[in-house]
């Protein structure tokens, strides 16, 4: 991903994101106009709170690094160990009675030629209606003479997607039947080759996003959750989409009655923020993204979007330091129970 406000400071960067009087999303150097997304009836309920206390108590952190390991190895887009890694996400997914799509297609990249390139597609119910999507990317950065591992970006979101779809085998169960499922999308060919532009960036999410459009298969997909950059001390998230701020506000109050009940590990600042440490979800909302990443075409067809990057990014972010001395163990195994419980209870608060 790019981020157009990376040389100022985190409170520069929030003061020239504040809202503005227009409805203009700026990314890729351009600016487009949204239109009005109608607002979405779906309200479910809280977990109560014995559920939101046994499904807390739901976690396998040895798989959590064990998937990370697997996944945590130089994986550019046509390398041997890109298919490596696929292969075992693909494994992974069916193993759990996913039903799995490889979304296979060639594209031109700088430097590299012609390239294929790979989107895993994993749905509870194939046939369902509605779609909750949690979306990543499985490749890492072209970096010659490097060993980059991408641990932040994003072998750890990859590692906790399948975690989540491992943890919770027996409560999303009745989702293979139900008219509101459950998708993990693990994009290909987010990173440039080159330097990042339309043409050389995100070529997986821009592949599928026009192909489900004509298809006519964006309509199913309530709402698109992307995790980038994470598993670094003390992130910071902030809602950009005002469409999707009611969802964001869910991730919020998970977070807040987790640590209500003190059940996040070593909630406090490493000292490296200067923010409130016990806050992962901010309060504070930045209206115009400046962040290009997978999200954008699904964005520019209206599909809402709430995309879960951190602000600053992580210091290591495109450097040969992004690998596993990086990942503050504890934040991610936080940030991974917040995102299980927040899917739960959309998929399942309404019952």
């Amino acid at each position: 991903m790019r981020v157009l406000m990376r040389n100022y400071s985190l409170m520069e960067a929030v003061k020239r994101l504040l809202p503005r009087p227009r409805k203009k999303i700026y990314n890729l150097g351009a600016c487009f106009e949204l239109v009005d997304i109608p607002k979405t009836s779906y309200n479910p309920s809280e977990l109560s709170e014995s559920k939101f206390l046994e499904y807390s108590n739901l976690s396998d952190k040895l798989h959590l690094r064990e998937a990370l390991g697997n996944i945590m190895i130089p994986r550019v887009v046509g390398s041997a160990n890109h298919s490596i890694v696929r292969q075992y996400l693909v494994q992974s997914l069916r193993d759990l009675k996913w039903d799995v799509e490889v979304d296979s297609f060639h594209d031109h990249a700088p430097i590299m030629g012609k390239l294929h390139f790979h989107n895993i597609i994993a749905r509870l119910n194939p046939k369902a209606e509605r779609f909750l999507v949690l979306a990543c990317h499985y490749d890492s950065k072209y970096m010659p003479g490097v060993e980059f591992l991408g641990a932040t970006d994003s072998a750890v979101p990859c590692a906790m997607l399948l975690n989540l779809a491992y943890v919770l085998q027996d409560q999303l169960d009745s989702l293979k039947e139900s008219k509101l499922s459950l998708m993990l999308l693990f994009f290909d060919g987010e990173e440039a080759f080159e330097e990042w532009g339309p043409k050389d960036s995100i070529y997986g999410a821009r592949h599928l996003a026009k192909r489900w459009h004509h298809e006519g298969k964006l309509d199913s997909i309530d709402m698109l959750v992307l995790l980038d950059l994470l598993g670094a001390p003390d992130p910071a998230f902030y809602s950009f989409f005002e469409n999707t701020e009611s969802w964001y506000m869910r991730l919020q109050s998970v977070e807040t009655r987790l640590a209500k009940f003190e059940l996040l590990e070593r909630y406090a600042s490493s000292g490296i923020a200067q923010r409130d440490p016990t806050r992962y979800f901010q309060s504070q909302a930045m209206r115009s993204s400046f962040i290009e990443d997978d999200h954008i075409p699904f964005l520019r067809r209206n599909v809402p979007v709430l995309h879960l990057i951190p602000v600053p990014f992580p210091s290591v972010w495109h450097t040969p330091d992004d690998n596993e001395s990086v990942i503050d163990y504890a934040a991610t195994d936080n940030l991974a129970l917040i995102i299980r419980l927040f899917t739960l209870e959309y998929l399942l608060g309404a019952k």
